[in-house]
């Protein structure tokens, strides 16, 4: 008998036994998300060291080469020179894992120096990592809320699933106000207790539309009624602003930003999440927070890779200006194509429209087995139903011949599938 089979005694006045199949439940739960065309396949790979953003598909038969074009490392930075000469000396120096939680054993000399690198970067008191982005959200959101008496939480409706998560977790009241919407976001305000604890969560860069929040606006409402800024620059941070800092660096509201989330795993291009905040704040998340008491801390070899991108891309401004110069490049060509790169786009990434999840699965297919081009289709729960689209995300890497073998392909492949064109 299957593991997952059990007998679960049901029906108990008819004296009857009937027996659950679990893993037919699980395997019809999968059934209908294949239905639905929105399944989710893996895609083995493995980078070449030195040559992103070129990389290797290995398939049960064979090797295949490939070009990722779907990569969060936006800068290329988890293959810089200087990142891993700091991990590999750091392994040399103190071996491979922390040893425990920050508690117990796993503050290192490196957490110590990034959190005060993080502390700098965005202008803030202090700094605390995280094992990632949605660790560093959903326990943060989580616990300042818990920690507030009364407290509501006015969320963008775009917001990550790990600030839905913390929300959630928090067991406050929610309000949550159309995406950028400051008339909406005041009328929520407005209609509640003005002596209540708010919270006004959004982000910089919307990842999956491209979109900037209006930063300014919602420090504005903060202002005015009294509420705590959250912001996610996770898709930001290393990106924007003279040193990194993020959208809120470029824009000046930094200062106005009371608790800002960022990643170590994109444009640093290790791994790991962190906040940045006053001291209050980040010791009453340390001092209370589940998510990060209790978990092992991150390893000195990748806290010494992060302290690495991080210090040299508050000094470098070549990578970001490279960025830039690539993402309006390939915006430009696809538009020329008549590529259906959607309006909402001011920032790095390059989302186009497909609108069906088995075409969009179908061109990732045809792109990565017919022309090396890696690209993964973006579906629903990710996106709205509807809007499934492929998320692009060039880097300073992408030259002009590996733009022009993606435009070609492209072109192909909507007119292969007869895919609707840019109007």
């Amino acid at each position: 008998m299957p593991l997952l089979v059990c007998v679960a005694r049901l029906g108990r006045k008819a004296g009857l036994e009937r027996t659950m199949n679990y893993e037919r439940l699980f395997q019809d739960a999968i059934g209908r998300v294949k239905r639905e065309g929105r399944y989710r396949v893996f895609i083995d790979i493995e980078r070449q060291r030195g040559a992103f953003p070129h990389a290797t598909h290995v398939t049960p038969q064979g090797r295949i080469p490939i070009t990722v074009w779907c990569s969060n490392d936006y800068l290329g930075m988890g293959q810089h020179p200087k990142v891993m000469a700091a991990m590999h000396a750091a392994i040399d120096a103190v071996g491979a894992g922390s040893g425990g939680t920050r508690n117990i054993s796993g503050t290192t000399h490196y957490h110590v120096e990034l959190e005060q690198e993080l502390a700098d970067l965005h202008g803030k008191e202090s700094a605390l990592i995280f094992t990632s982005g949605y660790i560093a959200n959903d326990a943060t959101i989580s616990t300042i809320a818990r920690l507030l008496p009364g407290c509501i939480i006015y969320s963008d409706e775009m917001n990550h699933a790990s600030m839905i998560e913390g929300i959630r977790h928090a067991g406050v009241l929610r309000r949550v106000f159309r995406h950028n919407d400051l008339a909406h976001l005041e009328e929520l305000i407005l209609a509640d207790d003005p002596t209540a604890p708010k919270i006004i969560a959004f982000e910089s860069v919307y990842s999956m539309d491209g979109d900037i929040g209006r930063l300014a606006g919602f420090c504005d409402l903060a202002d005015k009624y009294n509420a705590l800024t959250y912001l996610d620059e996770v898709h930001a941070v290393g990106l924007y602003g003279p040193r990194g800092g993020g959208v809120a660096e470029r824009d000046s509201v930094m200062h106005r930003i009371d608790i800002i989330e960022g990643t170590l795993a994109k444009a640093f291009g290790v791994m790991g999440g962190y906040i940045a905040a006053s001291s209050a704040v980040v010791d009453a998340v340390r001092s209370y927070a589940p998510g990060f008491i209790f978990t092992t801390s991150l390893s000195p070899v990748l806290t010494a890779g992060a302290l690495a991108s991080v210090r040299h891309l508050k000094s470098s401004n070549t990578e970001r200006l490279a960025l830039a110069e690539r993402a309006e490049t390939l915006k430009r060509r696809m538009l020329a194509a008549g590529l259906p790169v959607m309006a909402s786009s001011v920032s790095h990434i390059v989302p186009v429209l497909v609108g069906d999840p088995v075409r969009c699965k179908q061109v990732s297919d045809w792109l990565l087995y017919e022309h090396g081009i890696y690209v993964q289709p973006i579906n629903y729960p990710t996106v709205p139903r509807g809007t499934e689209r492929l998320r692009f995300t060039p880097s300073p890497n992408h030259d002009d011949a590996c733009i022009d073998r993606l435009i070609a392909a492209l072109d192909a492949a909507w007119t292969r599938l007869n895919i609707r064109r840019a109007a």
